[in-house]
């Protein structure tokens, strides 16, 4: 029996949002689309927003993806523009959440760790990580949509670890806590 699951990845941004979807099948990672909604043309932000929300939608009605995993704002010296990606950020989890997709939140070092095993990588290093892992032909010229791709494919690898922050006496307790992840 293959399990399959489809995951999103959403880089937000009022200027460019990247975004990609995986298939995973019995553990293997397929890519399923790779793009990005150009929101430069528009000075008003608010249509921005409602963009975003929009496409988020369509994304989650076309491919109806099973989860969503999303990069967190990073702290930046820009208060204004801290707020204005926040609100990306809002608008696409609200979206996910109209649908009642589960939404998880990355941040931008976490994926970066995830992709190249450098949290400090650019972000051509995590686009050509990315194109040999997905055997992706062409890389998109803006690297926004690599960004959002990262995203989900941190979140393909962060989804089966091992949960930090409980405490096991012993493998008797981790297998009777996480019967789901014994195979």
């Amino acid at each position: 029996m293959q399990v399959e699951k489809i995951i999103l990845g959403i880089d937000p941004g009022t200027t460019i949002m990247g975004f990609g979807l995986i298939k995973v099948v019995s553990g293997k990672m397929e890519l399923m689309q790779l793009d990005e909604l150009i929101l430069k043309k528009y000075a008003d932000h608010y249509t921005k927003l409602k963009l975003i929300f929009e496409r988020t939608i369509h994304l989650i009605d076309t491919y109806h993806p099973d989860e969503i995993a999303i990069e967190a704002p990073f702290f930046g010296k820009n208060v204004q523009s801290m707020l204005k990606l926040g609100r990306a950020q809002g608008v696409a989890m609200a979206a996910g959440l109209t649908r009642e997709v589960p939404i998880t939140e990355y941040s931008p070092k976490k994926i970066k760790m995830s992709i190249t095993g450098n949290g400090n990588a650019s972000k051509e290093q995590v686009a050509k990580m990315l194109q040999n892992l997905l055997q992706i032909k062409e890389l998109p010229k803006n690297l926004d949509a690599t960004d959002g791709l990262a995203a989900a494919v941190c979140h393909f690898y962060n989804d089966k670890k091992i949960t930090l922050n409980k405490n096991y006496s012993g493998w008797g307790a981790y297998v009777n806590q996480n019967p789901k992840k014994i195979t």
